[in-house]
Protein backbone atom coordinates (compact mmCIF):
# COMPACT_ATOMS: atom_id res chain seq x y z
CA UNK A 1 0.00 0.00 0.00
CA UNK A 2 1.17 3.27 -0.97
CA UNK A 3 0.92 6.84 0.65
CA UNK A 4 2.15 8.83 -1.62
CA UNK A 5 0.63 12.27 -0.57
CA UNK A 6 -1.09 11.75 2.18
CA UNK A 7 -0.31 14.38 5.06
CA UNK A 8 -1.09 12.66 8.26
CA UNK A 9 0.14 14.23 11.76
CA UNK A 10 1.20 11.30 14.24
CA UNK A 11 1.50 11.57 18.14
CA UNK A 12 3.57 9.79 20.68
CA UNK A 13 6.52 9.29 17.44
CA UNK A 14 9.76 8.63 19.83
CA UNK A 15 8.71 5.41 20.45
CA UNK A 16 7.48 2.25 20.37
CA UNK A 17 4.07 2.06 18.09
CA UNK A 18 4.35 5.50 17.50
CA UNK A 19 7.94 4.77 15.96
CA UNK A 20 7.49 2.20 14.14
CA UNK A 21 3.92 3.72 12.45
CA UNK A 22 5.72 7.14 11.67
CA UNK A 23 8.60 5.16 10.02
CA UNK A 24 5.72 3.24 8.11
CA UNK A 25 4.34 6.29 6.85
CA UNK A 26 7.05 7.93 5.27
CA UNK A 27 8.35 4.40 3.94
CA UNK A 28 4.97 4.50 2.16
CA UNK A 29 5.46 8.19 0.62
CA UNK A 30 3.47 10.51 2.92
CA UNK A 31 4.41 13.46 4.46
CA UNK A 32 3.93 13.70 8.32
CA UNK A 33 4.06 15.71 11.26
CA UNK A 34 5.96 13.90 13.70
CA UNK A 35 4.64 15.26 17.73
CA UNK A 36 5.80 14.10 20.87
CA UNK A 37 7.30 15.45 24.23
CA UNK A 38 10.60 13.65 23.76
CA UNK A 39 12.25 15.87 21.55
CA UNK A 40 15.39 13.85 21.27
CA UNK A 41 14.16 10.59 20.74
CA UNK A 42 11.50 11.90 18.59
CA UNK A 43 14.05 13.90 16.43
CA UNK A 44 16.15 10.60 16.02
CA UNK A 45 13.28 8.57 14.64
CA UNK A 46 12.46 11.12 12.10
CA UNK A 47 15.73 11.54 11.02
CA UNK A 48 15.97 7.28 10.74
CA UNK A 49 12.67 7.64 8.70
CA UNK A 50 13.64 10.08 6.16
CA UNK A 51 17.15 8.40 5.66
CA UNK A 52 15.29 5.33 4.31
CA UNK A 53 11.77 6.52 3.27
CA UNK A 54 10.36 7.76 0.05
CA UNK A 55 8.09 10.08 2.07
CA UNK A 56 8.78 12.88 4.71
CA UNK A 57 8.59 13.52 7.95
CA UNK A 58 9.18 16.70 10.30
CA UNK A 59 9.84 16.91 14.36
CA UNK A 60 7.43 19.11 16.26
CA UNK A 61 7.35 18.91 20.02
CA UNK A 62 3.76 19.18 21.63
CA UNK A 63 2.31 17.82 24.65
CA UNK A 64 -0.86 16.64 23.41
CA UNK A 65 -2.60 17.02 27.23
CA UNK A 66 -2.24 20.92 26.43
CA UNK A 67 -5.15 22.54 24.13
CA UNK A 68 -3.18 25.54 23.24
CA UNK A 69 0.14 23.96 22.30
CA UNK A 70 -1.84 21.03 20.70
CA UNK A 71 -3.88 23.24 18.53
CA UNK A 72 -0.83 25.97 17.79
CA UNK A 73 1.47 22.64 16.90
CA UNK A 74 -1.75 21.17 14.64
CA UNK A 75 -2.19 24.67 13.01
CA UNK A 76 1.40 24.95 12.19
CA UNK A 77 2.13 21.46 10.74
CA UNK A 78 -1.01 21.51 8.01
CA UNK A 79 -0.10 25.31 7.28
CA UNK A 80 3.61 23.90 6.46
CA UNK A 81 1.98 20.55 5.15
CA UNK A 82 -0.32 22.65 3.27
CA UNK A 83 -3.30 20.35 4.20
CA UNK A 84 -4.47 17.88 6.17
CA UNK A 85 -5.67 13.66 5.58
CA UNK A 86 -5.49 11.64 8.83
CA UNK A 87 -4.50 12.18 12.81
CA UNK A 88 -3.45 9.24 14.07
CA UNK A 89 -2.94 10.00 18.29
CA UNK A 90 -1.20 7.34 19.71
CA UNK A 91 0.12 9.72 22.83
CA UNK A 92 -0.28 7.92 25.99
CA UNK A 93 1.15 7.13 29.07
CA UNK A 94 0.59 4.14 31.73
CA UNK A 95 0.68 4.13 35.95
CA UNK A 96 -0.01 1.28 37.71
CA UNK A 97 -1.58 1.16 41.23
CA UNK A 98 -4.22 -0.28 43.60
CA UNK A 99 -7.67 0.95 43.35
CA UNK A 100 -7.98 1.97 46.40
CA UNK A 101 -4.48 3.97 46.69
CA UNK A 102 -5.19 6.02 43.57
CA UNK A 103 -4.43 9.62 44.00
CA UNK A 104 -5.73 12.40 42.26
CA UNK A 105 -1.66 13.09 40.88
CA UNK A 106 -2.25 9.64 39.75
CA UNK A 107 -5.77 9.80 38.24
CA UNK A 108 -4.95 13.19 36.61
CA UNK A 109 -1.87 12.15 34.28
CA UNK A 110 -4.11 9.52 33.18
CA UNK A 111 -6.99 10.99 31.92
CA UNK A 112 -4.70 15.00 31.22
CA UNK A 113 -2.41 12.75 28.39
CA UNK A 114 -4.33 9.99 27.58
CA UNK A 115 -8.43 10.91 27.31
CA UNK A 116 -8.07 14.95 27.22
CA UNK A 117 -5.08 14.67 24.93
CA UNK A 118 -7.48 12.73 22.25
CA UNK A 119 -10.11 15.72 22.72
CA UNK A 120 -7.89 18.25 22.28
CA UNK A 121 -5.83 16.90 19.03
CA UNK A 122 -9.62 15.35 17.57
CA UNK A 123 -10.69 18.80 17.97
CA UNK A 124 -7.87 20.66 16.56
CA UNK A 125 -7.99 18.60 13.39
CA UNK A 126 -11.18 19.00 13.05
CA UNK A 127 -11.40 22.25 11.27
CA UNK A 128 -9.05 20.98 8.75
CA UNK A 129 -10.60 17.58 7.70
CA UNK A 130 -14.63 19.24 7.97
CA UNK A 131 -14.60 20.50 4.41
CA UNK A 132 -13.29 17.30 2.76
CA UNK A 133 -13.18 14.77 4.98
CA UNK A 134 -10.31 12.64 6.43
CA UNK A 135 -9.29 9.90 8.57
CA UNK A 136 -8.65 10.16 12.83
CA UNK A 137 -7.10 7.18 14.75
CA UNK A 138 -7.29 7.26 18.22
CA UNK A 139 -5.48 4.91 20.68
CA UNK A 140 -7.45 3.00 23.53
CA UNK A 141 -6.34 -0.40 25.03
CA UNK A 142 -7.61 -3.69 25.73
CA UNK A 143 -7.95 -2.36 29.63
CA UNK A 144 -10.64 -0.28 28.25
CA UNK A 145 -12.77 -3.10 27.45
CA UNK A 146 -11.85 -5.57 29.78
CA UNK A 147 -10.33 -3.61 32.63
CA UNK A 148 -6.58 -4.18 33.92
CA UNK A 149 -6.18 -5.11 37.51
CA UNK A 150 -3.56 -2.63 39.09
CA UNK A 151 -4.80 0.06 36.47
CA UNK A 152 -7.74 1.39 37.42
CA UNK A 153 -7.08 4.94 36.25
CA UNK A 154 -5.30 3.78 33.10
CA UNK A 155 -8.48 1.51 32.33
CA UNK A 156 -10.64 4.17 33.01
CA UNK A 157 -8.92 7.00 30.91
CA UNK A 158 -8.73 4.63 27.75
CA UNK A 159 -12.65 3.67 28.23
CA UNK A 160 -12.99 7.41 27.81
CA UNK A 161 -11.24 6.91 24.62
CA UNK A 162 -13.12 4.41 22.99
CA UNK A 163 -16.33 6.10 24.04
CA UNK A 164 -15.50 9.49 22.21
CA UNK A 165 -13.91 7.82 19.22
CA UNK A 166 -17.54 6.05 18.85
CA UNK A 167 -19.75 8.84 19.56
CA UNK A 168 -17.21 11.28 17.18
CA UNK A 169 -17.62 8.57 14.76
CA UNK A 170 -21.49 9.61 14.51
CA UNK A 171 -20.88 13.03 14.79
CA UNK A 172 -18.48 13.97 12.28
CA UNK A 173 -19.66 11.11 9.46
CA UNK A 174 -21.33 13.89 8.06
CA UNK A 175 -18.28 16.08 7.12
CA UNK A 176 -16.43 12.23 5.50
CA UNK A 177 -14.48 11.72 8.98
CA UNK A 178 -13.75 8.54 9.89
CA UNK A 179 -13.19 8.31 13.47
CA UNK A 180 -11.61 4.49 14.47
CA UNK A 181 -9.78 3.54 18.05
CA UNK A 182 -7.34 0.99 18.40
CA UNK A 183 -6.53 -1.34 20.99
CA UNK A 184 -3.15 -2.93 20.63
CA UNK A 185 -1.25 -5.59 21.86
CA UNK A 186 2.55 -4.86 21.24
CA UNK A 187 5.88 -5.76 22.73
CA UNK A 188 6.74 -1.81 23.51
CA UNK A 189 9.07 0.22 25.79
CA UNK A 190 5.72 0.99 28.18
CA UNK A 191 5.04 -2.91 28.21
CA UNK A 192 9.11 -3.33 29.27
CA UNK A 193 8.56 -0.63 32.00
CA UNK A 194 5.37 -2.48 32.97
CA UNK A 195 7.16 -5.69 33.10
CA UNK A 196 9.69 -4.28 34.76
CA UNK A 197 7.40 -3.73 38.11
CA UNK A 198 6.33 -6.88 38.57
CA UNK A 199 8.12 -9.21 40.86
CA UNK A 200 9.74 -12.41 39.84
CA UNK A 201 7.01 -14.65 40.30
CA UNK A 202 4.45 -11.77 39.29
CA UNK A 203 6.24 -12.35 36.28
CA UNK A 204 6.44 -16.11 35.63
CA UNK A 205 2.27 -15.95 36.44
CA UNK A 206 1.59 -13.17 33.85
CA UNK A 207 3.99 -15.03 30.80
CA UNK A 208 1.52 -17.82 31.64
CA UNK A 209 -1.52 -16.11 31.40
CA UNK A 210 -0.41 -14.56 28.27
CA UNK A 211 0.57 -17.70 26.50
CA UNK A 212 -2.67 -18.84 27.13
CA UNK A 213 -4.60 -15.94 25.99
CA UNK A 214 -2.93 -14.66 22.77
CA UNK A 215 -3.92 -17.52 20.59
CA UNK A 216 -0.93 -16.28 18.08
CA UNK A 217 2.30 -16.42 19.45
CA UNK A 218 1.33 -16.66 23.01
CA UNK A 219 2.82 -13.22 23.46
CA UNK A 220 2.38 -9.76 22.40
CA UNK A 221 3.09 -8.70 19.04
CA UNK A 222 6.08 -7.04 16.99
CA UNK A 223 4.95 -3.02 15.93
CA UNK A 224 7.19 -2.74 13.05
CA UNK A 225 6.23 -6.55 11.33
CA UNK A 226 2.67 -6.69 12.77
CA UNK A 227 1.46 -3.15 13.82
CA UNK A 228 2.79 -0.91 11.47
CA UNK A 229 1.07 -2.09 8.32
CA UNK A 230 -2.66 -2.40 9.69
CA UNK A 231 -1.77 1.40 10.81
CA UNK A 232 -0.82 2.06 6.75
CA UNK A 233 -3.72 0.41 5.68
CA UNK A 234 -6.34 2.76 8.21
CA UNK A 235 -5.10 5.77 6.64
CA UNK A 236 -5.45 4.33 3.05
CA UNK A 237 -8.25 4.81 1.07
CA UNK A 238 -9.34 1.49 1.10
CA UNK A 239 -10.56 1.89 4.79
CA UNK A 240 -12.22 4.68 4.22
CA UNK A 241 -16.04 2.64 4.92
CA UNK A 242 -14.78 2.17 8.34
CA UNK A 243 -15.48 3.93 11.53
CA UNK A 244 -16.85 3.58 14.98
CA UNK A 245 -14.76 0.81 15.67
CA UNK A 246 -12.40 -0.81 18.18
CA UNK A 247 -9.47 -2.93 15.99
CA UNK A 248 -7.87 -4.78 18.12
CA UNK A 249 -4.03 -6.12 17.08
CA UNK A 250 -3.79 -8.30 19.96
CA UNK A 251 -2.93 -12.18 17.90
CA UNK A 252 -6.54 -12.58 19.30
CA UNK A 253 -6.17 -11.77 23.25
CA UNK A 254 -9.08 -9.64 22.37
CA UNK A 255 -12.19 -10.86 20.47
CA UNK A 256 -14.75 -8.47 20.05
CA UNK A 257 -18.47 -9.21 19.37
Amino acid sequence: MELIGKRIIVTGVARGIGAATLKAYVAAGAVVAAFDVLDEEGRAVVEAANASGQGRAVYRHCDVASRAETKAAVDAAVAEMGGLDALVNIAGVERTAPAETIDDDHWDLMFETNARGVMNTNQAVFPHLKDKGGQIINFGSGAGVRGMAGGAAYSAAKGAVLAWTRTVAQEWGQYGITVNAMAPGMWTPMYEAHRARMSSAELVAHDAGMAQRIPIGGKLGDPESQMAPVMVFLVSDGARFITGQTLPVDGGMMMMT
